[in-house]
This record gives structure tokens, C-alpha cells and sequence, in this order.
């Protein structure tokens, strides 16, 4: 397949720049993927839309802090976000006081042969490095209270960048909370798990109160999450593995689920893609850590997700390829041309869509 066969035309406008007033009252496409029928609610709605015996399933990744703006020494502009860490973290009982991570650094000329920014709290970065052939390069930090603790002060959210936000902006922030779901608990990732933003404490209780299970795994959302399918066929499109964690937890309430005949409901594609990893081979979801690296497409056979909550996404990306595999690329761009026509609002700040 091509990535042309999942293009779409969208108004820049359809691009939304903030979140919801309420992160409930984003709007709810429902589409159901046997017929083909849509529906249009609010997300505050979920709870009726869904089983008693259900199981929700929500990724509790906690997003860092990573995006870095500051002014060089002759003034201009410079940008670090970083990506991963790639030195081993300083015993708990002594401060981290130095790191090195992989970053992008925006404002860094490619002859400039090291560079050194300043930032608040003390915090230092320097470039020591680039990787051959790629627009990373390596950094490293310092901090005199800690490398972390700098980070949690001045970092910002790694917002993507069809989110416009420049130094001084108002809405950085208010990003600090809507970048971030109700329920984020391990640090870890540099891209929102954007599905689960949706969710208020209040709605989560309201699930539960309809009799729907709600269970949590870890998948450490990366840079690869923005990467754009550049092969000429589907198939030769790799995914940046990104780090997860499935507990015991949630295995048990997945075989209970399935035991009673209920449906497992993956809120977002970081879920679906977490599930179907651990599930490959096997209809049983077995508890444990490790690397995922699925590209979902057309033509995947879904073991673990009976229902999927997600955001509109870009056009030619693997996050629609999943959501066409889900639904059917037909149905699945016919629902995202009404979505255009209705004016939803589309990607990380924008409306949702519940597929049954």
C-alpha cells in the first residue's frame, strides 16, 4: 500500500491550538465499525456508551518536562527538546547532578562544532556531539541541585509542533496541566498519550459506576510518535520502539474480561499498539516489561482490542494506518471527511472518537 491511499484534505483551521474549555466536553464521533454508522455525542457521554463487564484500558505514562527555551550567547533563539537519556541515572541516595541525552536542537547551526545555552535554575546544556546522518544530537546537562529537579522548574511540555507555542506565550503555561491526562503517573515520555487527555477524574468515576473496569499500563510515548511514513510502500515503515510495562493487574482483569465475554476498550493508540504487542501470538495478555515496536496496518488481525478511543490524526501517518486497520480505511476516511465537514477539531488539543 501507499501512504497516498491515506491522505485527506484538512483546513489548517481544524487544527486546534488549544484544548478544550473542559477536557470532557470535547466533541465524540462514535462510529460504529460493522456498519459503518456514526454519532455524534460529547465526551462527558462515554460512560452510557459503554458495557457493564467492560474493561477500559489507559496508558499512565507521565510526559517530561522536555522542551527547553532559552537564548544562545549572541542572542538568538535555541530550542532543546530532549528525547532519551543515554547515561545511567546517579544512585537514589546522591543528587544527578549530570546527564546526557539524545536531543533536537533548533536554533544549533549544523558547523557550529559545540555549543553551550543557559537556562533557569542553573541549568546547563551543551552540545557535544551529532549523530551521522540525523538531525539528533547529544547533549549534556548540568544542574548545581540536580539535573531533574532544574528540568521539573523550567522545562516545558514537548508539545508537537503543529501546536504553535513560542517563548512568552500565554498558553505554555496552561500546558503544563492539559499536556498531561488525569491519571499520568510514571515519567517517562516525550509525546502526550493524547487519547486519554479526554478523562476527568470525575468521568472516570462515572465509567466505573457503569460497571466498566478501569485498568492502566505504561507505554513511554517517543519522538517516533511524530515521524511521518517517508517509504514509498507501507510496509517498509519502521516504528521507533518505546518502552513498556504491563502489570498483573491488568492481565487478570483482561482474562476476567474476556472469561465473562465483556470488551477490552484501549484508550488510545499507545493502548492498542501495547496490547496487541504483548498479545501476538495469543489471545492471553501475560503480565511484563520490554520494548514495543509494532507498526499496526491495514490487514492486522486484533487479539486483544474490541474498542478503540482515539484522536483525529495526520493524514499519512501510522496512527491512522492503525486506526484504518481498526475500522477499515473506507469507513475510517469517510468518518474524517464528515469530521472535516462538521468542523471537529483535529490532533492532540482536538475531538475524539469512539470505535465500537
Amino acid at each position: 500500500m501507499k501512504p497516498g491511499e491515506f491522505r485527506f484534505d484538512l483546513p489548517e483551521r481544524l487544527i486546534a491550538q488549544e484544548p478544550a474549555a473542559e477536557r470532557d466536553l470535547s466533541r465524540l464521533m462514535v462510529l460504529d465499525r460493522k456498519t459503518g454508522r456514526r454519532e455524534h455525542r460529547v465526551f462527558r457521554d462515554l460512560p452510557e456508551l459503554l458495557a457493564r463487564g467492560d474493561l477500559l484500558v489507559v496508558n499512565d505514562t507521565r510526559v517530561r518536562p522536555a522542551r527547553l527555551l532559552g537564548r544562545k550567547p549572541t542572542g538568538g533563539g535555541v530550542e532543546v527538546l530532549l528525547l532519551d537519556r543515554t547515561d545511567a541515572p546517579a544512585p537514589e541516595d546522591r543528587a544527578d547532578l549530570a546527564q546526557e541525552w539524545r536531543a533536537l536542537v533548533r536554533g544549533f547551526g549544523r558547523s557550529e562544532a559545540a555549543s553551550r545555552f543557559e537556562f533557569p535554575q542553573g541549568l546547563i546544556v551543551t552540545v557535544i556531539g551529532r549523530e551521522e546522518g540525523s538531525a539528533i544530537a547529544r547533549v549534556a546537562l548540568r544542574a548545581p541541585a540536580g539535573v531533574d529537579r532544574a528540568l521539573e522548574a523550567c522545562g516545558l511540555p514537548p508539545t508537537p509542533p503543529y501546536i504553535r507555542r513560542e517563548a512568552g506565550d500565554p498558553r505554555l503555561a496552561s500546558d503544563r496541566e492539559r499536556y498531561q491526562t488525569v491519571f499520568a503517573a510514571t515519567t517517562g515520555a516525550v509525546a502526550a498519550p493524547t487519547a486519554g487527555l479526554h478523562f476527568t477524574p470525575a468521568l472516570l468515576d462515572a465509567v466505573r459506576g457503569a460497571g466498566v473496569a478501569v485498568r492502566s499500563l505504561t507505554l513511554h510515548v517517543g519522538w517516533g510518535t511524530f515521524q511521518p511514513i517517508r517509504a514509498e510502500e507501507i510496509e517498509d515503515h519502521v516504528v521507533a520502539a518505546e518502552r513498556f510495562e504491563i502489570g498483573e493487574e491488568l492481565a487478570g482483569s483482561f482474562r476476567e474480561t474476556r472469561a465473562r465475554g465483556g470488551r477490552v476498550v484501549a484508550v488510545g493508540t499507545t493502548v492498542a499498539r501495547t496490547l496487541e504487542h504483548r498479545a501476538r501470538g495469543t489471545a492471553a495478555l501475560a503480565p511484563g516489561s520490554g520494548e514495543c515496536d509494532l507498526f499496526i496496518r491495514p490487514g492486522h488481525a486484533f487479539r486483544a482490542v474490541d474498542a478503540l478511543i482515539t484522536n483525529f490524526h495526520l493524514p499519512e501517518s501510522s496512527l491512522l494506518l492503525l486506526v484504518a486497520a481498526f475500522a477499515g480505511r473506507e469507513s475510517i476516511l469517510a468518518a474524517y471527511a464528515e469530521a472535516v465537514a462538521r468542523e471537529y477539531r483535529f490532533y492532540s488539543y482536538g475531538d475524539a472518537m469512539l470505535i465500537l
